[in-house]
């Protein structure tokens, strides 16, 4: 079986540039599908024996694809594209694809190379191989049903729907992130928004334990569900318990100060694994304004003391926008899984951190050597 596969922004890459992210993407791939490919100008042909369900699976989670298409293929001659058609689209009524009794039809033709016809020419002669066998009717505007040809210099190839998939950059092709997540649902959507921009990455669990409970093994599951679309990049999880550093700021801090100097050194924390990782930025959850600290303020203070990029993807996006993802992406269920949420969260918490009076505490605290003995306990997590 052959599948055109289409890709996106990768086509506006220099060529050299197009041909690197054209092989990771045939890489990742590869990686879950026995395959090869052919590359046609700007279109990757792929072959393989897999079954259609298989393809489709993993075709489905790839970042750096667009759309796809099963396809038949002929030589370029008009005898030879009749023929085909007379042998597809009995079988396409057969499936159940198109109803000629009931339905439109159209037939688009795109066209690369030097030919002696025009691709509405071609569209037009494909379009009356299609009546003759069918006396279907013909609707140019709003087809009910489209067979499509593209003529390909000497190859031609017929096709009935294009499937919809990822978009993006292949994964791995951007370098490395770190992602911190906890057992919520926004940090999972956030890391799959880096994949999807062709990050490799690493996640980072922060446990507050004795303050939060049972939020490991959700955190696990939903790195399961994230290496489902890092197809050719493994992804990594690490934990690091982090209640000995919470314990300390809230027994010397003053409570409405907890949530801002606890995200404060999760960020640090994710800078010390980053540079051990060789990573080159770090991602959260974040959106502005959803939690205490989320205040423009509070983003501004707790990010001070990082001297590494932090990316937020969701900043701009509601509640409702990231669990529409999450539902979409498989990780929702997963997060909606009672864990009893977070106890050290105070009954005030800050909302508009002041800056000098955040470095004072941080001083007071002595945050970097608690931060230290912290860094110790980070270990690499199995899933």
């Amino acid at each position: 079986m052959k599948y055109i596969v289409r890709y996106g922004e990768i086509g506006i890459k220099s060529p050299k540039i197009r041909r690197k992210f054209e092989n990771k993407l045939i890489q990742n791939i590869q990686t879950d599908l026995s395959c090869e490919f052919q590359n046609d100008q700007g279109r990757l042909i792929l072959i393989t024996d897999e079954e259609d369900d298989k393809v489709n699976e993993v075709l489905q989670h790839v970042f750096g694809i667009v759309s796809y298409s099963k396809i038949v293929e002929t030589i370029t001659d008009k005898e030879k594209i009749a023929q085909l058609i007379d042998k597809l689209i009995p079988k396409l009524i057969e499936n159940g694809k198109f109803d000629p009794e009931k339905q439109t039809f159209a037939v688009k033709c795109r066209r690369v190379g030097n030919h002696d016809f025009t691709s509405q020419e071609m569209a037009g002669y494909c379009g009356s191989v299609v009546i003759k066998l069918t006396n279907a009717k013909v609707n140019l505007s709003n087809p009910d049903f489209t067979l499509y040809v593209e003529v390909r210099e000497n190859k031609t190839y017929i096709y009935y729907e294009k499937i919809q998939a990822l978009g993006g950059l292949p994964v791995g092709s951007q370098g490395r992130v770190i992602c911190l997540i906890s057992s919520g649902i926004d940090s999972p959507v956030a890391a799959y928004e880096m994949l999807k921009r062709g990050c490799s990455i690493t996640l980072l669990h922060c446990n507050n334990t004795p303050y939060t409970k049972d939020t490991l093994d959700k955190v696990k599951q939903q790195a399961s569900n994230l290496q489902k679309y890092s197809l050719g990049s493994k992804v990594k999880l690490y934990s690091v318990e982090f209640g000995k550093y919470l314990k300390a700021v809230i027994e010397n801090a003053p409570p409405r100060m907890t949530c801002v100097l606890c995200k404060s050194g999760m960020y640090q924390i994710a800078e010390y694994l980053a540079h051990k990782q060789k990573a080159n930025a770090i991602v959260d959850g974040s959106s502005i304004g959803q939690v205490a600290s989320q205040t423009l303020s509070n983003l501004e203070a707790t990010r001070y003391h990082c001297r590494m990029p932090i990316f937020s993807p969701l900043i701009s996006r509601d509640k409702i926008e990231i669990e529409e993802i999450a539902k979409k992406i498989g990780t929702y269920d997963v997060s909606i899984i009672p864990d009893g949420g977070c106890s050290a969260v105070p009954k005030h918490p800050e909302t508009h951190a002041n800056l000098q009076l955040v470095n004072e505490i941080v001083e007071k605290i002595d945050q970097k050597e608690l931060l230290k003995e912290v860094e110790e306990t980070i270990m690499k997590i199995d899933f």
